[in-house]
């Protein structure tokens, strides 16, 4: 008793390590052959799909499903070439569990194997049987060495159903002539290639070539007898298809035709264009020396339009009131300059701007005023303006004291007032005050 539980322990722990012993798991189980591998899992984790497949360290292909008989395999060949003979079939039990309860040999066998007659046809072959050996034939060289051979047939019996005699069917050997070969000459190894014939290729001409030289030397053919000389050419050519192109310098092409003129009046010139294009500049060559562009004059005989200029202004006239006279009086008038538009002709255009010109003034022509000092007025330039002695002068005038006019009179729009006229001012008591001061650093003049 003791012994059989030893036994189921044992048996059920075997079980449970082969359960969990990792295979490689199929998605496709085919008859035999698994497909499409998933990785490797346990048997029970692959078996979860009973459509699966997996193989186990014995290599073979085993099924997840219930187990179940294979397809029968295709009849054997038969067991004998010729006459009467057996061919068999075999199955297998495919999937966990077993296809049958029977377990003895013969049942099994009986499961898994068929056996049939099979009849071939009843000619069996037999081997044939060679005839003796034909005369040797004409040695193959006509000087020095050379081989000959013999034949002979299978016919003393020839073979039946397609056997054949065992051996060969020719036999040959070395045979000797007295007479010295001829030397045919041999080439040697070709040379190495020469230089190029040009350093460059130009486009006009056919590219650069090189060659190179073998000699009929290894070896030379001989004089008695005499030899072949060597077959072919001594040398060769090929041309050089690495070399860069030759530089092409540009060269002009012809003047275009001149344009119109430059001007629709008086002298213009036309302009004439020409392109570097004869041959153009390629590959590193030099650019066309000069300009592309000519010019040469032309005459419309058609006079511009000469447009106006305005004429210096004329002088203020002298200044007036519609309201009578205003001289010495704080009452203001307006003078008035003109211009004139000269020089228009030949459809040019008139001056533009105004032709008089208007200003507010106060008439105080020979009128008595108080004197005062103006203001400095602004350093003149430096004279003389180069070499030594260069001096510069401000100064301040006696001038009629004006305050109490306005500076600006007008209506609706005011404006500074001019004064017209020499006062009469008395400057005894004012004198008028000069500056001096050296310009310094001024170069000499020019000799």
């Amino acid at each position: 008793m003791v012994q059989v539980l030893w036994t189921s322990l044992v048996l059920l722990i075997t079980f449970r390590e082969s359960v969990s012993q990792e295979v490689k798991c199929y998605s496709r189980f085919d008859n035999g052959d698994c497909g499409n591998l998933l990785g490797e899992v346990t048997i029970e984790d692959c078996c979860l799909n009973p459509h699966y497949g997996y193989i186990e360290a014995d290599g073979k292909c085993k099924f997840c499903g219930p187990a179940s008989w294979s397809e029968w395999t295709p009849w054997g060949r038969c067991s004998v070439p010729c006459k009467e003979g057996v061919s068999q079939r075999r199955r297998e039990c495919q999937g966990r569990g077993k296809c049958t309860l029977k377990s003895s040999l013969e049942e099994l066998q009986k499961l898994t194997l068929e056996t049939k007659v099979c009849i071939e046809p009843d000619c069996c072959p037999e081997h044939g049987q060679w005839s003796k050996w034909g005369e040797w034939q004409p040695c193959s060289a006509t000087c020095e060495k050379g081989m000959r051979k013999r034949m002979r047939t299978c016919t003393e019996p020839p073979p039946r159903c397609g056997s054949s005699c065992e051996g060969p069917s020719e036999e040959e050997e070395h045979c000797l002539v007295d007479r010295v070969c001829p030397t045919h000459g041999g080439w040697s190894n070709w040379e190495s290639w020469q230089p190029c014939s040009g350093t460059c290729a130009r486009e006009d001409l056919p590219r650069p070539t090189q060659r190179r030289y073998r000699s009929c030397s290894n070896p030379p053919p001989s004089s008695v007898p005499p030899g072949d000389e060597c077959p072919g050419l001594g040398s060769e050519t090929r041309t050089c298809d690495e070399l860069p192109s030759c530089p092409v310098n540009g060269n002009w092409g012809p003047w275009g035709p001149p344009s119109s003129c430059s001007v629709t009046c008086g002298v213009g010139v036309n302009e004439m264009l020409r392109q570097c294009d004869n041959p153009a500049t390629k590959h590193g060559g030099l650019p066309c020396s000069g300009s592309n562009k000519d010019t040469q004059i032309c005459n419309t005989k058609n006079h511009c339009p000469v447009d106006g200029q305005w004429s210096q202004w004329g002088t203020w006239e002298e200044c007036k009131s519609n309201r009578g006279n205003i001289k010495c009086r704080k009452i203001g008038g307006q003078q008035r300059r003109q211009r004139w538009c000269e020089h228009t002709g030949f459809g040019g255009l008139t001056c533009e701007g105004k032709i008089t010109d208007y200003r507010p003034c106060f008439d105080i022509k020979s009128c008595y005023f108080d004197s005062k000092l103006s203001e400095w007025s602004e350093w003149s330039h430096c004279e003389p303006p180069c070499g030594e002695g260069v001096k510069r002068t401000r100064e301040r005038k006696c001038i009629p004291n004006l305050s109490e006019y306005p500076e600006a009179i007008g209506y609706p729009i005011k404006a500074k007032a001019y004064f017209e006229g020499k006062p009469k001012v008395n400057c005894t008591l004012l004198k008028d005050t000069k500056e001096t001061l050296a310009c310094i650093k001024v170069p000499l003049c020019d000799t």
